[in-house]
């Protein structure tokens, strides 16, 4: 099965202002054919790095795309660098010159005498034509798979890629499926779900198993690498069925790009239901989350950032001798927070967090980083007291993530 590297090209990408993207763009195309990316780098304007850096890809991929450094000036050296790495020569192309000279005659510009450099062929490769720039892409041949030279330019690249490499590749490299089956999952740490799920999956080289974490949220990705489709979903079922039932409702969805918040609003709709938040220490965080999709409108009706005492008790209708006597963090008060913010809007849920964000404040019974969540819902109202370490960022980053984790296992429980 093939293998590919893929080498960025231009020393601004080794700079803060400027990403490479283009790295992406070719790896979902690759992974299409069945072509796994096992390697990508990012290299400066040095012809003899990058001379280096192409070879050593060329003994370890099957097949090595270039990005970028095709231009006319002195420092687009990619071409000089490939034909060194690949010992071969560089070829002038009149017909490449005259596709150039057709191209500013477009244009109304006299072509300049370094945009020749760009009509330099490498021994043996192919052209690959460009409509929206002047750099041709190359395709070349080798004794392993191919070396193919790109533009830097995405709306220069993308095209060519899917018009001019992809047809390539795919009539010389053997026929190859790669499938992704993904779940996402919070509510627990990373080193407990691999605890929990590294004596499934450690048993298989494939699907090869990844496991992602970002800010309480947990991804585990199967990606299976198969000769067809069947056998691909074979090997995901094998490994992910297990997987899935080990992890129960720990697992909110099994669609890698949906997140906590689209969830939640997707069982809102199913269940022509209505939800207003009422945060305090959180500070209109997860009202931001569930605005923060398109449709989200359907379902939610607003929210309170009811931040002091005060608020809490004009807005929220919070007992002042409620919080005079048990603090605004407690259960109490999350829960008449909750059940204020619904009966003021009418809506079938109501979900609210106070707590101590940090750095200062905090009790010795309920010190920096607790949150106490609430949700109010037809006939009940549930509040549950968390708690995260970290800074204050981590800690209201966090308590959001987990107040929507808690309203969705209260969806689950009505539908």
């Amino acid at each position: 099965m093939a293998n590919a590297e893929i080498i960025a090209i231009g020393s601004e990408l080794l700079t803060p202002q400027r990403l490479d993207t283009n790295s992406l763009a070719i790896t979902e195309a690759l992974n299409n054919l069945g072509v796994e990316v096992t390697g990508k780098q990012v290299v400066g304007d040095d012809r003899q790095r990058l001379t280096d850096a192409i070879r050593e890809s060329l003994q370890r991929a099957e097949v090595v795309i270039l990005c970028g450094g095709l231009g006319p000036t002195e420092d687009d050296v990619t071409r000089d660098a490939a034909a060194q790495a690949l010992q071969r020569k560089l070829l002038f192309s009149p017909e490449q010159e005259a596709i150039l000279a057709q191209f500013f005659q477009r244009l109304n510009r006299t072509m300049a005498d370094n945009n020749r450099r760009q009509a330099y062929l490498i021994q043996g490769g192919e052209a690959l034509p460009n409509p929206n720039g002047t750099a041709p892409g190359q395709f070349v041949k080798t004794d392993k798979g191919a070396l193919v030279l790109l533009p830097g330019p995405p709306r220069e690249l993308k095209p060519m890629m899917a018009n001019h490499v992809v047809p390539r590749l795919r009539a010389m490299l053997p026929l190859q499926v790669i499938k992704v089956r993904s779940f996402r999952i919070t509510g627990i740490g990373e080193s407990d779900l691999d605890r929990m799920i590294a004596p499934i999956y450690t048993k298989y080289t494939n699907p090869a198993t990844t496991i992602l974490f970002a800010s309480g949220d947990l991804f585990v990705h199967l990606r299976a690498r198969c000769d067809t489709e069947k056998e691909a979903d074979a090997l995901l079922k094998e490994v992910g069925d297990p997987i899935a039932e080990t992890l129960g409702n720990l697992i909110y969805t099994d669609d890698a790009n949906e997140p906590l918040e689209g969830v939640i609003g997707r069982m809102l709709r199913h269940q022509k239901a209505s939800l207003v938040t009422a945060e305090s220490c959180t500070g209109g965080l997860i009202a931001a989350r569930l605005t923060s999709l398109p449709g989200s409108s359907q379902s939610f009706l607003g929210g309170f950032v009811t931040y002091t005492d005060m608020q809490k008790q004009k807005v929220l209708g919070v007992s002042a001798e409620l919080i005079c006597e048990r603090t605004a963090v407690c259960e109490e008060v999350a829960a008449a927070m909750a059940d204020g913010a619904r009966d003021r809007t009418g809506a079938t849920y109501a979900l609210s967090t106070t707590g101590y964000a940090g750095p200062d404040g905090g009790t010795e019974k309920d010190p920096v980083g607790t949150v106490y969540v609430g949700v109010s819902a037809p006939h009940e109202t549930v509040v549950q007291r968390i708690q995260h370490g970290g800074d204050r960022e981590r800690v209201r980053t966090y308590s959001t993530q987990s107040a929507l984790n808690i309203l969705r296992k209260v969806l689950q429980n009505h539908c």
